[in-house]
């Protein structure tokens, strides 16, 4: 992953920093923990303008995240009912009420959802299936996306040849990311089962 990310950027310039982040955010398995801070140490080295390596890593964001917003857009309010019909667990009037949610939240949820791992890319959906003003979701994600890839940039050009020491760090937080998602799942995957056994034995009786 460092190799070609070296390369990319030794091609492209800081171009190549921003191509790589767009692409992270439509395979969230590169991480931006890896790319950003090794841009900002490549730019400490002086083969990379740190102003440009932070105009393209956010256009990169930008890019990735205008492209599942248009995935979500195309995908549709409807087609997103249908599919939730059809799995299993997953009751028509969850969607709705994260929709309502949404609705309420969503420019909250744009915004720092950019600076949360994996669902920095995963939010831009919802907001394309609930057709958020495409200036709005442009804005936000811009805002959210720059203070992210600043922090993360600069700690790169901050620390040098440690750049590595923020890919451990992040790491420790995605996975705590992860074990509260799959928390959320055992439960809600028990609460469903629980209601079907509920309603099988009440028509039995």
């Amino acid at each position: 992953m460092t190799e070609w990310l070296i390369d990319l950027m030794e091609a492209l310039g800081a171009p190549g920093a921003g191509i790589a982040i767009a692409l992270e955010n439509l395979f969230p398995p590169l991480p931006s923990e890896v790319i950003l801070p090794l841009a900002g140490f490549t730019a400490s080295q002086g083969e990379m303008n740190l102003l440009a390596v932070l105009l393209w890593t956010t256009a990169g964001s930008v890019a990735g995240a205008l492209a599942l917003y248009w995935v979500g857009a195309l995908l549709g309010r409807e087609r997103t009912l249908a599919l939730a019909a059809r799995i299993p667990l997953v009751k028509v009037s969850d969607i709705t009420k994260t929709e309502a949610w949404f609705l309420k939240h969503g420019r909250k949820t744009v915004f720092f959802g950019r600076m949360i791992p994996i669902f920095r890319s995963l939010i831009s959906i919802p907001a394309g299936v609930e057709r958020m003003p495409l200036i709005t979701f442009t804005l936000l994600t811009t805002a959210g996306s720059l203070i992210w890839n600043t922090l993360f940039v600069l700690a790169g050009w901050a620390l040098g040849r440690n750049w590595s020491v923020v890919e451990t760090y992040v790491g420790m937080g995605t996975n705590a990311v992860i074990a509260v998602v799959l928390l959320a799942v055992a439960i809600f995957v028990g609460v469903r089962v629980a209601e079907r056994r509920k309603g099988r034995h009440a028509l039995r009786d």
